[in-house]
């Protein structure tokens, strides 16, 4: 196996512009607002769109034939750290949560009629989506067998009925990917089934807006009742009763994204630190001349580093068709908890700025903090990177 770690020439002239672009356009737009977006303010994301789409960088994720760049995800991964640097440049592309891995979902699994449909214009920004699977306990969150809302063959559709919670985006999305049960109870592995329900259907409202320490996500996080919601047959994504499949189409890209993403904010929090260790001075030196002030520092480079090579493994795995299921949550788990101490250690260094409004650094440390439970919880990974280590340590020993 050859194993390189150029980056193409393509990617690198589109991350570079995303980079300018994110310096000269985004980031005094998140300034403006101070990163909060949950309100969903719509002349915000269309004027950055817009700004992206002038600037050749808009969706490096989509397919070219809808309008993207076409980037594998290795080419994400370079060009969504480039956006992630600030916490709107991924809205701006049009790659940020959830409608980045909704465009996925729909790409692989969709009708050529929902393409057009729903794909098409989500790809083009025109509409924006939410993914609707987590529910008020004990519906499924970590475990989504638990899925409790469920989905009743009528005469000539599905009635759906059920309570979402924690649902991303749904404020203002113009249609949901809803996951309900059409056959078994909650705890049985199988069973779910996705449908796309558009957000004029009077039986799908969005019914409070969650308060959470997140601000940045555009839209917010919504509690959404499906109560009697009547679609018909071409709602359904994919096959009936595959939905817990056709999940792990999305969540396992969208997990490697959310780490991409996330870097680029890891790496602003470095650079501040980095600055202000190199201007404040203390005890009669630099900041940056002092050795525990060094270590934060060093330790930091050692975590961005290191996040940056599982990450792309998890997505050489992807990009060549492997299911690469340990290698993303190994990924999943060791980013978010190394984006989290990076930013830590940043507010460190900076002091009473760090904390202060002064600095970006608290809003960074609001936002990067749920990115431990988003998209399954560190623990729920550990445990299953934990199971397939132990199965593949036993059937080695049966090879024997």
């Amino acid at each position: 196996m050859s194993i390189g770690f150029e980056t193409d020439e393509r990617v690198a002239d589109i991350a570079r512009r995303t980079t300018e672009f994110v310096r000269d356009v985004v980031l005094p737009e998140e300034q403006a607002c101070e990163g909060n977006v949950h309100d969903g303010p719509e002349p915000l994301r269309r004027r950055l769109q817009e700004a992206a789409r002038a600037a050749g960088v808009f969706a490096p994720h989509v397919g070219v034939e809808w309008g993207g760049l076409g980037l594998d995800l290795c080419g994400q991964a370079v060009v969504f750290e480039a956006a992630g640097y600030s916490l709107l440049g991924p809205l701006a592309l049009n790659c940020a949560a959830p409608d980045e891995g909704n465009t996925h979902l729909l790409e692989v699994v969709a009708t050529e009629e929902q393409k057009e449909r729903y794909l098409r214009p989500l790809a083009a920004g025109e509409v924006r989506s939410c993914f609707a699977m987590t529910e008020p306990a004990p519906g499924a969150g970590s475990d989504p067998r638990a899925l409790a809302t469920t989905a009743t063959r009528t005469g000539d559709g599905w009635r759906l009925d059920g309570r979402k919670w924690f649902i991303s985006g749904a404020d203002g999305a113009g249609f949901a990917i809803c996951m309900a049960r059409t056959s078994g109870v909650p705890g049985d592995a199988g069973g779910a089934t996705m449908f796309l329900v558009g957000a004029d259907n009077p039986g799908m409202k969005v019914v409070r807006n969650i308060d959470t320490l997140d601000q940045g996500l555009f839209g917010g996080h919504s509690e959404v009742v499906f109560d009697r919601c009547e679609v018909g047959d071409g709602a359904v994504l994919g096959e009936v009763d595959q939905g817990f499949a056709y999940a792990q189409v999305r969540l396992g890209p969208a997990r490697m994204t959310h780490c991409m993403r996330w870097l680029g904010v890891a790496r602003r929090a470095q650079d501040i630190a980095l600055e202000r260790a190199a201007d404040r001075s203390a005890f009669g030196r630099p900041l940056a001349e002092l050795g525990m002030v060094q270590q934060l520092l060093a330790d930091s480079e050692i975590d961005i580093e290191t996040s940056r090579a599982v990450l792309l493994r998890a997505c050489w795995e992807l990009d060549q068709g492997r299911s690469a299921a340990q290698h993303t949550s190994i990924a999943k788990t060791y980013v978010s908890e190394a984006v989290n101490r990076v930013v830590d250690r940043a507010v460190q260094v900076c002091g009473a700025l760090g904390i202060s409004g002064d600095a970006p650094l608290s809003r960074l440390y609001r936002e990067v903090r749920p990115f431990r439970i988003y998209d399954g919880p560190s623990e729920t990974h550990r445990w299953a990177i934990a199971k397939r280590a132990v199965r593949a340590a036993r059937e080695r020993r049966a090879a024997r």
